[in-house]
């Protein structure tokens, strides 16, 4: 029996991102992606939605205190 570790109600919400979906999103900043916080690929999310290396992810959290709280992570081996 395998288990899908995203229906687990403490794994926020991990989703891929596409090329537009970046340009939109850092559209106004000019942002060196090196800078931003590093998510392994070996990481069982990571694996799950078959994120590789280079690929940039929008991770959604739920939180009492901060309604909802968007960050990003880039895959690194």
């Amino acid at each position: 029996m395998k288990i899908d570790i995203q229906d687990h109600m403490l794994v926020p919400t991990h989703e891929i991102m596409t090329e537009d979906e970046i340009a939109d999103e850092f559209s106004d900043v000019e942002y060196d992606f090196k800078n931003l916080p590093k998510i392994r690929s070996n990481d069982p999310v990571v694996k799950a939605i078959d994120a590789k290396p280079g690929d940039i992810l929008r991770i959604t959290r739920e939180s009492q205190t901060a309604g909802v709280f968007v960050t990003y992570r880039i895959v690194e081996d």
